[in-house]
């Protein structure tokens, strides 16, 4: 493991081998069936002469570019994960504080939400999210007036609400536009304005031409100011450009935006920052937990040596994450995990082992279990 700006990070895997196709060779059919489950149907479908040389399919799948690492991961990491916790709760009351905080502004309030989502930490204050997002939106008109000069304002207040399912209208947009219903072309000296509204419009839905025009505006605009950009700045730029941030990994993004926000140096918040940071160490060393965890059950398990498949325990435990990286879903994400191995598993078997009468009884028995078939 290499420590990178305060934030754990797994060391990088090896460059997998070329996949290697081996030339089909003769074999043996076996597909077998218990005669006495009622299976009669089923072996009807078989080959009579199962000494039948047949031709299978043979594909020499690589080794596991992760070894054994994650298996024979010995070190206990229960002190350091508790030390990370007790850091996050004490810096989580100090953040929870200042979101209910009565002396923060609306706008202040606005960005924080925004900010405790973009770190990866908003799951530790979903219901004062909530509670201040209903007040909030109650005077949403009033904020917008407020601050309808400030194009980075406006995009941000229209961004959260939108991304928390409140129906903000789009026209918030207008003063922004021509008589044309154009963007001013003033507006692209507004680095942050114009990042804001990009990232604002990505929450259109279909028949808001306006966010159409917005989209089509700032990608104009920031794929200029890049190059023109501070280096951390500009790569988060581009980043945006490839990928808005709510279509990526959550983690991945989490990661990014820490990263991006560090060298923030003139806005800032250290406390935010660290609880961001601890609270990533913290999970990713559950994550590793469950990972650790997942491959002992692969390998115990042995199917590798039974039919020739691929070993993806670490892949799959990653879209588990994609899905739900917080903690309490631990147990959810070594189901799930176990789940897509065990149909990669299968997907492989079709692939490059079984051969077509085979596939065609294992088939007709999945299909058997179906709940429209019970």
């Amino acid at each position: 493991m290499i420590h990178y700006q305060g934030i754990n990070c797994l060391p990088l895997p090896p460059i997998p081998p070329p996949l290697a196709i081996g030339a089909r060779h003769h074999s043996f059919a076996c597909c077998s069936l218990n005669t006495n489950s009622g299976n009669a149907d089923l072996l009807a479908r078989l080959p009579q002469n199962t000494k039948q040389d047949t031709f299978r399919p043979l594909i020499t799948f690589p080794p596991d570019i992760w070894g054994d690492r994650f298996a024979s991961f010995s070190v206990d990491n229960s002190e350091l994960l508790e030390s990370y916790s007790r850091k996050v709760e004490s810096l989580k009351e100090i953040v929870g504080d200042s979101l209910i905080a009565t002396k923060s502004s609306p706008l202040e309030k606005v960005n924080l939400i925004n900010l405790l989502y973009r770190l990866g930490v908003s799951y530790h204050f979903e219901n004062e999210i909530e509670e201040q997002l209903n007040h909030l939106f109650e005077i949403s008109n009033e904020l917008v007036k407020v601050h309808h000069h400030d194009l980075s304002s406006v995009a941000l207040i229209f961004q959260v609400f939108r991304q928390h399912g409140y129906n903000i209208p789009c026209d918030v947009f207008s003063k922004f536009t021509d008589k044309n219903g154009k963007f001013k072309s003033k507006l692209g000296r507004d680095v942050k304005g114009i990042l804001s509204l990009y990232e604002a419009c990505q929450w259109g839905i279909q028949g808001e031409d306006i966010l159409d025009e917005a989209n089509a505006f700032t990608i104009d605009q920031l794929q200029s100011l890049a190059m023109q950009s501070r280096p951390h700045l500009r790569q988060y730029i581009l980043d945006a450009l490839n990928r808005p941030y709510h279509r990526g990994v959550p983690r991945v993004e989490h990661r990014q935006f820490i990263s991006f926000y560090e060298q923030e140096e003139s806005s800032r918040n250290d406390t935010l920052l660290n609880l961001a940071k601890f609270d990533f160490n913290r999970i990713q060393l559950l994550h590793q937990q469950e990972l650790k965890f997942l491959a002992r059950w692969w390998k115990d398990l042995n199917l590798m040596s039974m039919v020739n498949i691929r070993d993806r325990i670490a892949e799959v435990h990653l879209w588990s994450v994609a899905h739900y990286f917080e903690p309490q879903y631990s147990r959810a994400r070594k189901i799930l995990s176990q789940l897509f191995q065990l149909l990669g598993a299968l997907d492989d078997t079709y692939d490059a082992y079984g051969t077509y009468e085979e596939l065609r009884c294992l088939t007709h028995a999945m299909l058997r279990l179906s709940p429209a078939s019970l």
